[in-house]
């Protein structure tokens, strides 16, 4: 029944069964058909979390396949059947070790009205950065006061860590005093390179990799203000932000396709390799392992390779801490319609 629907929807359409679905992959890459069967944990997933999650963003993709079977997932009452029946998982590689961290939304403390405890301002993006190209650095902005008197502040925050932290996530919710919060998204950023922080305090030889946290970073700065500051202009990067005022409470920040994300089911990927959009299928390793079906929902500067995987793990202090502590290996597949699969496969 499932096969007649969209059989006949495809055929309404004038679009063949399993139409491409993206551009070619990348000549570095190499394609791999995996059965279900060889998933790791694939029958004890939650399928039907997953095809909530898909169907989130299904709606926004252009290829001729995804409206057909987009509009189908709407109609499943078993995510496990949907997948299987129209979907193959490809194990795409490039050479590159696999990654897989994760990243959350901050929630950071602060005001409408700038005093002596929320002075650091967060700004929208100013008119007139050109597009691609370099701007003032992160040292010229807040030094420098190059955004002063330009009526471009949302909101102060009382740590300056903080906002760099919601600056690297790209996204965040600031807790006003009232108890209320405003909801930031991503505007743009000033197109300079991002740096690290823990980086530059393992170059600076203050400690070594496996030493380096969100607060390990938070506590050093506050205990040497002088040289915090300097580590904090290392990194030239500066994002600005955008005010969003009707997004639900419950719902997770908006993601690249400009749709709220779901913790533990989104996840960012190098478009690269992945399409947007797309289902994805990953083994993490590690301290703590999972197997999970989650949706390509997001991308990110620091994320790049055909195993590179970032996952949103939520909102809030405790999501940032368990996040930071992400960094494992294992495989991750995309789920391609059944013939755009096997084609990639043949393009090796």
């Amino acid at each position: 029944m499932i096969l007649r629907g969209l059989a006949f929807t495809l055929a309404l359409l004038g679009t063949p069964l399993y139409a491409g679905l993206g551009d070619e992959l990348p000549g570095d890459a190499r394609a791999q058909v995996i059965e279900f069967k060889d998933l790791n944990g694939w029958a004890e997933d939650d399928h039907d979390a997953a095809l909530s999650v898909f169907i989130d963003t299904c709606i926004d993709l252009d290829e001729p396949l995804w409206a057909p079977l987009c509009a189908l997932a709407q109609q499943q009452s078993s995510g496990r059947a949907f997948f299987e029946l129209f979907f193959r998982p490809v194990l795409i590689e490039n050479g590159t070790d696999s990654l897989f961290t994760a990243y959350y939304e901050p929630e950071i403390r602060g005001s409408r009205q700038q005093s002596e405890i929320y002075r650091y301002p967060v700004y929208r993006k100013p008119a007139g950065i050109p597009s691609g190209q370099s701007w003032h650095t992160r040292r010229e902005i807040e030094e420098g006061g190059v955004l002063i008197d330009r009526g471009l502040e949302i909101a102060w925050v009382a740590d300056p860590v903080d906002l760099q932290f919601l600056q690297i996530q790209g996204s965040g919710r600031i807790r006003l005093p009232d108890g209320s919060a405003i909801r930031l998204g991503y505007a743009g950023n000033n197109g300079h390179p991002f740096k690290s922080l823990g980086n530059e305090l393992v170059r600076r030889g203050v400690y070594n990799p496996h030493q380096v946290s969100q607060s390990v970073i938070r506590n050093w700065v506050r205990r040497n203000p002088v040289d915090g500051h300097d580590l904090l202009m290392s990194n030239a990067s500066f994002v600005f932000f955008r005010e969003l005022r009707r997004m639900p409470k419950h719902k997770g920040p908006l993601g690249a396709m400009n749709r709220s994300i779901t913790a533990h089911r989104s996840v960012a990927i190098d478009p690269k390799y992945t399409p947007l959009g797309a289902p994805v299928w990953l083994e993490k390793a590690g301290k703590e392992p999972f197997n999970r079906l989650m949706v390509a929902q997001d991308t990110g500067s620091r994320v790049k390779g055909a195993q590179r995987a970032d996952i949103f793990w939520g909102t809030g202090g405790e999501a940032g801490q368990l996040a930071g502590e992400i960094r494992d290996g294992g495989r991750m597949l995309v789920l391609f319609p059944i013939q755009r699969a096997y084609a990639l496969e043949a393009e090796d």
